[in-house]
């Protein structure tokens, strides 16, 4: 009898190789007590965090912290039913409309989790007759939405509005909603889609557009809204999806729209209808957040100057690392042993980065994904390059003259 785990097969003898190589498990690494926003005890030592989403550093928020606290005592730790049955209480409209006036929308939808939000805004838009236009290298969110809808999927080149345009063109005449996504950051590589362009492909074609803002929600924009805020085209945008996971440091998913048909979507958005609600404690906490966010625009300025701080220091080492500075910064290695090696003694050396291999990797190079906080200090930032320099000479992955 074939065995119904037999299709892992591939998978086991990757992750028995990857161990071997390197004696760890990069993909279960336990935090075993986190010290502050940037500090986490890691086989049992101080690591230095820059694998994590923490962006604005809030998930240590005393105010947030605080409000979960309080919420739990009042209304308890769950709500044990979904949003279309016993799992709307007041917290979660009060926090759709403070999130849909943060955004200056209509109205917005509040979801258990950002994979959420992106699997029920996408699979539901977008129905029979349809057609969804996709970054290549968009998030497994959006991808896994795109096989939840029966709309046709096209995908366009990287951050290409020339390649977008004559996808769109190629569908003058064609029957159905166009709906086209893309993301604020995206979260492998850094790298920033030219919006505005992308907006001008939008209005020429009528075609809808969906910015998923996961990693550019209180980054980017004066007032954290996102790349759309900070390239001025909020108008332009349909639908704005995001989580409260990175920047407010908390949990959960949103779409805020100016459509007053987004009320009808609660109704036919299998993601939302079928799911516990977030629990009270997690929507007090994410308030406050927004609360911290909207009071401290030092934060995103912070975050800005530390990025450059960490980008400058692997250019300087002759690192292959992303060319544009955004919180996220992708070193690309030649080889998947090297990779390997450069992680491990990056966590012997006290520092916390994300592996990332092949076939989830852009370019089919493996990298190493390293994200900065605002509340990184300079001498964090110093101390994790001159690591990085060490782990990449240990990898022989510098250059010659470095």
């Amino acid at each position: 009898m074939t065995s119904i785990f037999s299709k892992f097969d591939g998978i086991a003898g990757a992750l028995g190789s990857l161990v071997e190589a390197g004696g760890r498990n990069p993909f279960s690494v336990v935090i075993e007590k986190p010290v502050s926003s940037t500090v986490g005890i890691i086989e049992g030592r101080e690591t230095l965090l820059f694998g994590t989403n923490n962006y604005l550093g809030l998930s240590q928020s005393p105010r947030a912290i605080k409000a979960a606290q309080e919420a739990a005592a009042t209304c308890g730790v769950g709500t044990t039913g979904s949003r279309i049955a016993n799992g709307t209480q007041s917290l979660h409209r009060q926090l759709e409309r403070r999130i849909a006036d943060y955004f200056g929308r209509r109205d917005a939808m509040v979801f258990s989790t950002g994979y959420q939000a992106n699997l029920g805004m996408i699979s539901t838009l977008a129905g029979k007759d349809d057609y969804l236009i996709l970054d290549a290298d968009s998030h497994a969110s959006i991808y896994d939405g795109s096989r939840l809808s029966p709309a046709q999927v096209i995908r366009f080149r990287h951050n290409d509005a020339d390649d977008l345009y004559k996808r769109l063109k190629r569908l003058d005449g064609t029957p159905g909603a166009k709906l086209i996504v893309v993301e604020g950051i995206y979260s492998m590589t850094g790298n920033v889609p030219p919006i505005a362009e992308m907006v001008a492909v939008k209005r020429e074609t009528g075609a809808y557009l969906l910015v998923d803002e996961a990693h550019s929600f209180g980054v980017m924009g004066e007032h954290g809204r996102g790349i759309a805020e900070q390239a001025g085209v909020e108008a332009d945008v349909d639908f704005i999806v995001g989580t409260f996971s990175k920047s407010l440091g908390t949990v959960g998913g949103y779409c805020v729209s100016d459509h007053p048909e987004l009320e009808l979507v609660r109704l036919n958005c299998r993601p939302y209808m079928f799911t516990a609600s977030l629990p009270p404690e997690v929507i007090a906490a994410t308030m406050a957040a927004l609360e911290d966010m909207a009071e401290h625009p030092e934060l995103r300025t912070q975050l800005m100057d530390n990025a450059a701080r960490l980008h400058a220091g692997f250019h300087g080492l002759g690192l292959n690392a992303s060319k544009q500075v955004s919180p996220v910064i992708a070193v690309t290695l030649e080889e998947i042993g090297q990779a390997i090696v450069m992680w491990n003694r990056l966590l012997d050396l006290g520092v916390y980065v994300n592996l990332s291999l092949p076939p989830a990797t852009p370019d089919s190079r493996p990298l190493l994904r390293c994200s900065v906080m605002a509340t990184h200090t300079a001498e964090q930032i110093d101390k994790a390059i001159a690591i990085f320099k060490q782990a990449a000479l240990d990898a022989n992955a510098l250059p010659a003259a470095a």
